[in-house]
């Protein structure tokens, strides 16, 4: 039976697969630390998803995000998703903490996704604790930080920028959204407002863990103290402490995971490429095509994750032609697939998920960075982690070229630089399950938190 006096957190991310993941892992970790969880989704994902009311010993609610029959999609533009998303939201939040507060199990503390600023708002109207979960690395989150408070001035005019606490950017290192802002206004905004009201939050925690990031961490811990409460990889991979842990849960695409094992398990140990960019974005046919090209003139197997709204894109011989040596599939469990021993690589857009998850993992990448903060992401697996190479972009075309895809492929499941690559993802896979096993970096942090929940 519950009891009022455990804490009840709500947890509120931005209404996306990349944003839900962690979060609901987070919220897993949580309640195995005694608290009272319930993660928000929008109605649309609920109904799309058909969700029940619960995910493990996560409880699941839902709030609007004023297009509950087509989500995004039906949007005209992202400021009038954003826009929406405020109005509605604001208001089914509140209802959604009104309604729990005529329970034995009141909200004591919103745990939400910054780009949603507003959620702080709506807490602090009810005096209710709130902390903000950062979802990308704390070095990316501190680039916007710097910008929301003017000690960054857009566009930028040179390069390498310093910021204290990060590696020299270079203008292609820079997130998108700051190296091109006229492009994304709206990304832009709601990127830099994550700190609009920061100051009135509680608790700072960021999807990261202090051996990862330990310079960007201590640098933004000086102006909002920061808890590094990462990686949120399901727990069977990293400390096994939590039962039944091995997936996060929620998926917004039909899973093909039984074609994807299946498939893997009769390839040798380290021969497979695997290729994902992603829950969000799209590539143009000319790029799918040279990557295509490129994989098969590596002569390594490859599994590639390619979303049904973009198969399309796809040469229409060019599957059949490729027998055993390739395969595609709409989507697939990305850390069941980075934890089977025939994967050897992982050529990927640089997402934060995926880049913490091949860290966690130990898998090897080959970076090629599409927009957002994935740039910055790739500049830290090359150059700072040196968990990875970065492709070239061809700056005639535009694109990166077959030629590339193979060789830095091929560098990495073959080459001298991919053996070092091997090594250094190892050592840091080891360093993020010790920061998330008990009495680590991570899981002292998540204690603190738990700890002043407790108390309040």
């Amino acid at each position: 039976m519950e009891t009022a006096s455990k804490p009840h957190v709500l947890l509120v991310p931005y209404p996306g697969q990349g944003h839900v993941n962690p979060m609901i892992q987070f919220a897993r970790r949580l309640v195995s630390k005694g608290l009272k969880a319930t993660l928000v989704t929008s109605i649309f994902i609920a109904k799309s998803m058909k969700l029940g009311s619960s995910v493990g010993p996560v409880q699941l609610d839902v709030i609007s995000d004023g297009y509950d029959n087509g989500g995004f999609p039906k949007a005209d533009s992202v400021d009038t998703y954003l826009e929406r998303l405020k109005v509605a939201g604001s208001r089914t939040l509140s209802e959604l903490i009104l309604k729990y507060q005529n329970t034995s199990n009141p909200i004591h503390c919103v745990i939400y996704e910054p780009f949603l600023p507003w959620a702080l708002d709506v807490a602090k109207e009810f005096g209710l604790l709130g902390a903000a979960f950062f979802t990308q690395p704390c070095a990316v989150d501190y680039i916007y930080y710097n910008i929301q408070h003017k000690l960054l001035t857009l566009p930028i005019s040179s390069t390498p920028v310093s910021i204290p606490g990060l590696p020299l950017l270079e203008f292609r290192d820079l997130p998108s959204f700051v190296r091109l802002p006229d492009s994304y206004p709206a990304h832009l905004e709601m990127l830099i407002n994550q700190f609009s009201n920061a100051d009135k939050a509680d608790f700072i925690l960021i999807n990261t863990f202090y051996e990862l990031e330990p310079e960007a961490v201590e640098t933004m811990s000086k102006v909002c103290p920061v808890l590094a409460v990462g990686p949120t990889v399901p727990s069977i991979y990293l400390d096994k402490r939590i039962e039944d842990d091995d997936d996060y849960g929620v998926d917004l695409f039909p899973l093909d995971a039984s074609i994807s094992s299946n498939w893997l398990s009769t390839k040798p140990e380290r021969s497979v490429v695997y290729v994902s960019f992603g829950s969000f974005s799209g590539l143009s046919e000319e790029q799918m095509e040279e990557i295509l090209w490129g994989l098969k003139k590596s002569n390594f197997y490859f599994l590639w994750v390619i979303r049904a709204t973009e198969e399309a894109k796809l040469p229409n011989t060019f599957m059949e032609e490729l027998g055993d040596k390739g395969l595609v599939v709409n989507w697939s469990c990305q850390v069941k697939l980075l934890t089977n021993k025939a994967v050897g690589c992982f050529l990927t857009h640089c997402g934060w998920n995926s880049t913490i998850e091949a860290i966690s993992l130990g898998v090897p990448m080959v970076a090629m960075p599409l927009w957002s903060d994935q740039p910055a992401n790739a500049k830290l697996v090359e150059d700072v982690w040196k968990v990875g190479i970065r492709v070239k972009v061809d700056e005639e075309k535009g694109i990166v070229t077959r030629d590339e895809i193979e060789l830095c492929v091929r560098e990495i499941m073959e080459g001298e630089r991919g053996k070092e690559v091997k090594k250094n993802v190892e050592k840091w896979s080891e360093l993020a399950i010790e920061a998330i096993s008990e009495a680590g970096t991570s899981d002292k942090d998540i204690d603190e938190f738990v700890s002043k929940l407790v108390k309040t």
